[in-house]
């Protein structure tokens, strides 16, 4: 079902099992239902909440006229699906692919895109301007004082076809 107007959606990207093939592979699938309009680098960093492989994270903007739902159901299930993702009641356990909804027509659907430098860089370089409601600082600023006390790598080998 289509929510009868287009929207601006951020995607988040994350991957702890064969990341250097299993990203790439889902930006190409996410290539054959939308149009991609911005990705950004991808960039290696420690796992939170678990102590597993380490993780690479990417974010993407991209339009949609989809339901929330319709587009989970549509493009990220079977594409988490095709890549080898299986959901268990650990959220933190390793993965293939995970693909989550960061922002929906300008509403941020995850706060810790404010604290977590895995979100905040990735997404800050396709939205620096994007602003907290609460304390008014820019992601870009966000961005930089996590990654300042993060362990957190730009791998840009890794997305080296895609536009910045």
């Amino acid at each position: 079902m289509m929510s009868g107007k287009e929207v601006q959606v951020c995607l988040g990207l994350g991957s702890n099992i064969n990341p250097e093939t299993n990203i790439p592979k889902a930006i190409e699938l996410l290539r054959q239902f939308l149009l991609l309009e911005s990705i950004s680098t991808a960039w290696y960093t420690s796992p939170v909440g678990t102590s597993g492989p380490n993780f690479v994270n990417a974010a993407l903007l991209t339009h949609t006229d989809l339901t929330p739902e319709n587009f989970k159901n549509k493009i990220i299930r079977p594409i988490e699906a095709q890549l080898g993702r299986i959901r268990t009641q650990n959220k933190y356990a390793p993965r293939p692919i995970d693909i989550d909804f960061l922002i929906w027509d300008q509403q941020i659907l995850e706060p810790l895109i404010w604290e977590e430098a895995y979100l905040a860089v990735p997404v800050a370089e396709l939205l620096p301007d994007l602003q907290s409601q609460d304390s008014k600082e820019n992601l870009k600023h966000t961005a930089q004082r996590l990654a300042s006390t993060s362990n957190i790598v730009p791998r840009p080998d890794i997305l080296p076809q895609c536009q910045h």
